[in-house]
């Protein structure tokens, strides 16, 4: 894969025009992007998958919900239904997309969860409800520029930021890097236990941030304990087990693990991942597995595994979370 994303160089130029134009367009004008009359807040990257998107949604969400109604929409990748789709208690990782299903699992009595690849269609049909939504968090949305979000989060991971890559195919990113200037918030992801002031600096002096922009620094915080349907056990009294992980990027959780010193095989699959029979097949025969949240989504209705199958939660804590939740409250009631 990495020989052939070199063969791919020259194809590198012909990226960054074709995006760099599209933003152009798009910034003077010549293609329409369209506002809404609510607040609609843009979880994105510049890089293809493994920023840390899904927690941060849902931290969004835990800072929202107490005093607004909030919906998310997202695109509901791999999902075998079509057009906009509202979650509701018939839903599975399959019909919607394992990420919003997750979301509709953790927060169904207190937010809306829909999916539409069309993000104007999506928010407007929000807009029709009956109980429509005070504020919209858009998933995964920074490329998605035929809706203006009034408030853009743009997140990048500590060890692979955007300011050291380059666009597709040989680099990761989506988009060219002056992409970042739409953002009102940049958060680097996924940082160490600690991180020294000189590093922050350091950053911040590397992304120069424009204007209003402001930079903020997050790390992953993981649960010291793993849950099934029915029960949970601590992390650090695990007996040998099975890691299955389908996400873009399992190195901070094996690292985590570890840590504990636990004893683990890792079976690493593709992000999003479907898993087939033979997959289904192989699982069964391990006395415990643990996973994430999000694979949790698209394992758990596989009765023969409920017993045996358990998943570690995750969660993001910001430094100076009090400045950027009142940015984002100012924002919302605005």
């Amino acid at each position: 894969m990495k020989i052939l994303r070199y063969i791919l160089f020259p194809v590198v130029p012909v990226y960054y025009v074709i995006t760099w134009v599209r933003n152009k367009l798009y910034d003077n004008g010549f293609k329409e992007s369209k506002k809404y009359d609510i607040p609609v807040i843009c979880v994105g990257n510049l890089s293809v998958g493994g920023t840390g998107k899904t927690p941060m949604i849902e931290y969004l969400i835990n800072i929202l919900k107490s005093d607004f109604k909030v919906a998310t929409l997202s695109r509901g990748y791999k999902r075998t239904t079509k057009g906009f789709q509202l979650a509701e208690a018939s839903s599975t990782a399959k019909s919607i997309g394992d990420e919003p299903f997750q979301f509709y699992n953790k927060f169904k009595n207190d937010i809306a969860v829909a999916v539409d690849s069309n993000r104007q269609n999506g928010i407007e049909t929000l807009l029709n409800l009956i109980n429509k939504p005070e504020v919209v968090l858009l998933d995964d949305a920074y490329q998605h520029r035929k809706v203006k979000a009034g408030f853009n989060v743009l997140l990048t991971t500590y060890k692979k930021p955007y300011f050291k890559d380059i666009v597709l195919p040989t680099g990761d990113l989506r988009e060219p890097k002056s992409g970042a200037k739409r953002a009102n918030v940049i958060i680097v992801t996924k940082c160490p236990e600690t991180l020294l002031e000189t590093d922050k600096k350091e950053l911040i002096k590397s992304i120069k941030p424009i204007g209003k922009q402001e930079v903020f620094f997050s790390k992953i915080v993981y649960s010291e304990t793993v849950f099934s349907e029915t029960e949970n056990k601590l992390v650090t009294q695990l007996p040998q087990f099975t890691l299955v992980t389908g996400i873009a990027n399992a190195t901070p959780l094996v690292a985590y693990l570890k840590q504990k010193h636990l004893q683990f095989e890792h079976l690493n699959f593709p992000d999003h991942y479907n898993f087939n029979t033979k997959d289904l097949e192989d699982l069964e025969t391990k006395a415990l597995i643990i996973t994430t949240e999000k694979d949790f989504m698209r394992l758990s209705h596989y009765k023969k595994l409920k017993h045996k199958l358990f998943y570690l939660p995750i969660t993001v804590k910001l430094d100076r979370s009090e400045a950027f939740n009142k940015l984002i409250k100012a924002f919302v009631k605005h």
